[in-house]
């Protein structure tokens, strides 16, 4: 039977004193953070039996924040799982203690928006939100800024040059490889359709110009069709996706550069059409997964949600304690590629 480590043990490993380790046990004397967080580690590596304690003992010495969260669709999956990531990423983050608001919106109304964002503030040290470019939210994080409260932009960017950051996929990158994927997928050329929730987000405009320019420079035997604009609304994608099959037989692809997926995998599943366009839509959810087994789906483009909350948090705690950035900057994770054989 292995010998349980000793306090002894520990010391040696992390490298100071048992003193110095008995401190960070029982909270007596302050210990550099570095010091307690090297114990810390030690401690989980060998299966010291206080390593629990000595992480308890660490939190508590650490600040208290209050981090505000914005958005949208409470009955998307995947906006559950967004929010699920964000508690998770507040919980257990190593430079403070905290707690995660995590409020939901409908609307995609700018007004209705900026008052649900001010609504958050008011009870947060810091706020992140889904929302589109638009002037009204533009003043709106003005405003919070002046009262020296951090906004960062999620998933599409507004507010540019005054909110604190952008956290998310670079957009055009998006588009690019969405349009690259149906270009080399297609059965042959032909037209190519393209929704997108709104205009005035800019995440999707991104996504539209990414798509377009990669038609253009290296496949202009398919024909891009007039963006489709479906307010991420699923029935309107559904009715808008029947159409384009029954008036372009030649539909050779598409692609749903923001929310609506639901609606779009629904309408092809109708319409069964006699060749299947390469269809590539965004996020890995259960709907869009058996879509991908089924071959409905020829790629889905998704978001780590993970890793993008862990990096916002980190972000807005940095905010809050060292001030407004100098230059409000964008964090672009790496998006996760699912095809009908990783799934």
């Amino acid at each position: 039977m292995a010998k349980r480590p000793t306090i002894t043990d520990l010391a040696r490993i992390s490298g100071v004193s048992v003193a110095t380790v008995d401190r960070v046990l029982n909270n007596r004397l302050p210990v550099r953070e570095e010091t307690a967080r090297r114990v810390y580690e030690a401690a989980t590596n060998i299966g010291y039996h206080a390593a629990g304690l000595i992480r308890q003992r660490m939190r508590q010495e650490l600040p208290e924040y209050r981090l505000g969260f914005l958005l949208l669709r409470r009955e998307d999956f995947f906006y559950g799982e967004f929010a699920r990531e964000l508690e998770l990423a507040v919980a257990q983050s190593q430079r403070f203690r905290g707690t995660a608001a995590v409020d939901f919106t409908s609307s995609l109304v700018p007004d209705e928006i900026a008052a649900e964002m001010r609504r958050l503030a008011t009870r947060s040290r810091a706020v992140a939100l889904v929302g589109p470019d638009h002037p009204t939210l533009t003043a709106a994080v003005e405003a919070l800024k002046a009262r020296g409260l951090p906004v960062f932009s999620l998933l599409s960017d507004f507010a540019s040059g005054i909110r604190e950051g952008y956290v998310g996929l670079d957009n055009r990158k998006v588009g690019r490889t969405a349009a690259w994927m149906i270009a080399k997928a297609a059965r042959k050329p032909g037209k190519v359709a393209l929704f997108v929730g709104s205009h005035r987000f800019h995440g999707h405009e991104l996504r539209e110009i990414g798509f377009r320019s990669f038609f253009r420079e290296h496949a202009p035997e398919f024909t891009v069709l007039e963006t489709l604009v479906n307010l991420e609304a699923n029935q309107v994608t559904h009715d808008a996706m029947i159409d384009l099959l029954a008036r372009h037989p030649d539909l050779a692809g598409c692609y749903v550069a923001g929310g609506g997926m639901e609606g779009a995998v629904s309408g092809l599943r109708e319409a069964r059409p006699m060749q299947m366009p390469a269809v590539v839509c965004n996020e890995i959810t259960p709907v869009s997964r058996a879509a991908l087994a089924d071959n409905i789906l020829t790629m889905v483009i998704s978001t780590p949600l993970a890793a993008l909350c862990r990096e916002l948090v980190d972000l807005m705690a940095h905010a809050i304690e060292a001030g407004a950035a100098n230059a409000p900057g964008q964090t672009f994770l790496p998006f996760d590629i699912y095809l009908p054989e990783n799934i």
